[in-house]
């Protein structure tokens, strides 16, 4: 009987310790093949909105934060880089006429650029671009020239 208990005691011990290393080697995560590093991809930057939340392909922006009278939408982008975006979309900007809580809003179409990306400072480690370039292909808003630049917050 006490030959019994001995082997019995040796087998739980040999197959605990076997799945103890089973299962350790099982979590450890696969090494890539030849011993080579994955190389990590920087992240593209980002568009910090009003509320200063990164923003990556929106289709919607508010341009003027303070009382929302111009803003862009329907934004279908075509490029979204490292360097630069670019997008197609529609500016909806309020006449003011008389004045702004009784002004109108009127859309026209507009080309959207997004550029020059720097750190930003909330997250230095992130890229977020710094300026934005519109271009109204038709008609614009009364006093915007045919291409406007906005320097874009940190």
């Amino acid at each position: 009987m006490r030959r019994h208990t001995v082997r019995t005691a040796i087998t739980l011990c040999a197959a605990t310790a076997l799945a103890a290393g089973l299962g350790t080697a099982s979590a450890a995560p696969a090494a890539p093949p030849g011993g080579a590093q994955q190389v990590r991809r920087p992240e593209r930057p980002v568009l910090v909105d009003c509320l200063w939340h990164p923003k990556t392909r929106p289709d919607a922006f508010i341009l003027a934060c303070g009382d929302g009278n111009s803003r862009l939408y329907s934004l279908r982008w075509s490029q979204w880089g490292s360097r630069a975006a670019t997008a197609r979309g529609l500016n909806a900007v309020n006449d003011c006429k008389p004045y702004c809580a009784a002004g109108r809003f009127h859309s026209y179409r507009v080309l959207v650029r997004l550029d020059h990306p720097q750190p930003w400072k909330k997250h230095p480690q992130r890229q977020h671009y710094t300026r934005m370039v519109l271009v109204f292909p038709d008609g614009r808003p009364d006093g915007y020239d045919r291409v406007v630049s906005y320097p874009l917050w940190n």
